[in-house]
């Protein structure tokens, strides 16, 4: 029994010795397929994180596209800027180092804090940017202290340098860092944060065409992050250059013409739609934008309620006044409604049980003289017999309530009222009486300088309407016009139907504005077929009026819209001088531009010359303050957002 039990138990132990050796086996081949798995299958992948150790990889920044005139002549350049960066991959302990790079840095400990914060969910691997356009003893203290502060490292640039005292800097624009609310719409998804974009102007529209791409250099450092050696790079290709339109000689013009005063003026060549200069007042400095914007310079472009970041003549919502008058005359003759229209102007004129007023007594009035006089009662009459959906057909049709299309971001179109249109906005039918307003251009009707420039110098040009831009298109590929055009839609460029015997009319009338018993008479240019129309447009009723008293802000604004020559004209100005008083003000401000144009074009044909001067009259506004701008230059730096807004007008009746 003794025997039989030994041999059990001996048995017992084999069973387990083997066992023990299955178990031994399973475990060796784990640990083999392990080792095979890190060094065999994983060789390429930890032989990279290895050199990654030892390798770091830096951007290289493109350098963004200049932008200069149609001649040729520089306009916005870039600059040499050194920016310094925060490599968060160091085996430090960043926290313990913040009031020593804050010192050095000239910044506080919660500045570094709030941009480590904001760049929080990106890879620790990721280099972000901590202060911009360092100044040469900040770079010293970096280079003084690679050893104690690996974390730091610079970074060359080259920076936007922008024209002085906000020369063009409505056309432009400015650049800025993407912001986090950018990188969550799909036209920012190639962009990172830290990504310097065009914010507002030509920098916005053409960005992609203007930014080029980021190359990189792969350096071989040490433990400590030191630099030891470059090992390869890959170059940064450069940003586009764009030719604008924009003719710096015109566009110094249309500047000193409106310092001081707010408002707009757009010059264009209406036989191909080039901009040819485009000023809004006030202005602000773009270099302010380009580096780092002060919270002070951003509080005071808020608070200014003449909002300086609206480029008024594509954003400036506002009652043409009678400007308009020129629609209405073409689409009075076009309907043949004012060949035999006659009318006595008593001061003005009663209908639907309300009396119109007319700014003063014409006498006997008709299609030749009703423009030149920019007789009010005409022009009530002559909507009472069109209709408001008549007077809107041919508004639309010369683009009025409709984008132009024009390549600048966030164009306003404007209202051109109907019958539908009330019905549709207002849920309310439209009254007779509302039409008689519209005919001077005031009430529910609004436009921008551009849409009006555009308008009345297609008339002038035979009904050919042409698609604005400020960049011309044979700098730009057949993709990158057709995206640009796609994603500035508008009207573009159609014709509409005019006879010959209307469009002498027209132009003929539009011509003695400016003559002698014309209401821009005192902006006649001796010599030059010089034609426009000018406007007053209300911005308050004059009950509205009544009850608030007068003030600077309800003195009327003053439009006015001129050309040369009268047919088929050169070039086309609009001027909205907000507050100007009377349209011939504005007139005056025309005068100067056209004067410009015209000198230019005859001292290159080789006629020297020149026009008499165009002298302005003591303008009936609040200070005269401001100097000319300067030619493009620029020394002050900064970057930030953009805003929009829409200027709006509640007038509603008279106005010449």
């Amino acid at each position: 029994m003794d025997s039989e039990e030994i041999v059990r138990d001996e048995k017992l132990s084999v069973a387990k010795l083997h066992g023990m050796q299955y178990v031994v086996t399973l475990v060796l081949l784990v640990l083999c397929a392990g080792l095979w798995k890190l060094q065999v299958l994983g060789a390429t992948n930890y032989r990279v994180l290895a050199e990654q150790n030892r390798i770091r990889k830096e951007p290289v920044l493109a350098p963004r596209g200049r932008l200069f005139d149609r001649e040729g002549r520089i306009l916005v350049d870039n600059y040499p800027s050194v920016t310094c960066w925060l490599l968060r991959d160091q085996q430090k302990n960043l926290q313990a180092d913040l009031p020593a790079i804050a010192s050095g840095m000239h910044m506080t400990v919660d500045q570094i804090e709030a941009t480590m914060r904001r760049f929080a969910y990106e890879p620790k691997y990721h280099p972000i940017p901590l202060k911009q356009d360092i100044t040469p003893d900040e770079q010293a203290f970096i280079e003084a202290h690679r050893d104690e502060l690996p974390e730091l490292e610079t970074l060359d640039e080259q920076r936007r340098l922008y024209p002085r005292d906000g020369f063009m800097a409505h056309v432009i624009g400015y650049v800025g860092e993407v912001s986090e609310n950018d990188l969550k719409q799909s036209k920012y998804a190639a962009y990172n944060s830290g990504d310097v974009v065009g914010k507002f102007g030509v920098e916005e529209a053409y960005d992609e065409v203007l930014r080029g791409t980021d190359g990189s250099r792969d350096v071989i450092v040490n433990s400590h992050g030191k630099e030891l050696g470059l090992m390869g790079q890959e170059l940064a290709t450069p940003g586009k250059d764009l030719r604008l339109t924009i003719d710096l000689d015109i566009q110094r013009a249309a500047e000193q013409a409106l310092d001081g005063k707010n408002g707009a003026i757009v010059a264009m060549n209406p036989h191909n739609g080039e901009i040819l200069a485009m000023v809004s007042r006030p202005t602000f400095d773009p270099n302010q934008f380009a580096v780092r914007l002060t919270r002070a310079y951003w509080n005071s472009i808020l608070t200014n309620n003449d909002h300086p970041l609206l480029n008024k003549s594509i954003q400036a919502q506002l009652a043409p006044g009678s400007t308009f008058k020129v629609i209405m005359t073409y689409a009075g003759l076009e309907e043949n409604k004012a060949q035999d229209l006659k009318v006595f102007c008593n001061g003005g004129a009663s209908f639907y049980g309300h009396f119109f007023a007319c700014d003063r007594h014409h006498g006997s009035v008709d299609i030749h003289n009703a423009l030149p006089y920019s007789c009010d009662t005409f022009y009530y009459t002559l909507a009472n017999r069109l209709g408001i959906d008549a007077m809107a057909k041919y508004a639309t049709s010369v683009g009025i309530g409709e984008k132009t299309g024009v390549d600048l971001p966030d164009e306003a179109a404007g209202i051109m009222p109907s019958e539908q249109w009330k019905l549709k906005t207002q849920h309310d039918k439209w009254y007779a009486g509302e039409t008689i307003s519209v005919g001077i251009g005031q009430g529910a009707i609004q436009a921008t300088p551009l849409q009006l420039a555009r308008a009345l110098s297609g008339i002038a040009s035979g009904g050919a309407l042409q698609r604005p831009h400020v960049v011309f298109e044979d700098e730009l590929t057949e993709d990158q016009l057709s995206a640009i055009q796609s994603t500035y839609t508008g009207s573009g460029k159609k014709t509409v139907s005019m006879t010959p015997e209307n469009w002498q009319l027209i132009t003929d009338d539009m011509a003695n504005v400016t003559g002698p018993s014309g209401t821009a008479a005192a902006a006649h240019l001796e010599g030059v077929d010089f034609a426009g129309k000018t406007g007053t447009a209300q911005v308050m009723s004059h009950d509205a009026l009544s009850r608030t008293g007068k003030g600077h802000n309800t003195v009327p604004n003053a439009w006015f819209v001129g050309m040369t020559p009268r047919r088929n004209p050169d070039i086309v100005v609009a001027v909205l001088w907000e507050h100007g008083n009377w349209g011939n003000n504005s007139a005056m401000l025309a005068a100067q531009v056209i004067n410009a144009y015209v000198t230019k074009q005859r001292t290159r044909a080789g006629n020297l010359q020149k026009l008499a001067a165009v002298s302005v009259p003591a303008a009936p506004v609040e200070g005269t303050g401001g100097t000319a701008p300067s030619t493009p230059d620029a020394d002050d730096r900064s970057a930030s957002p953009t805003t929009k807004s829409v200027l709006k007008t509640d007038a509603k009746t008279a106005g010449q």
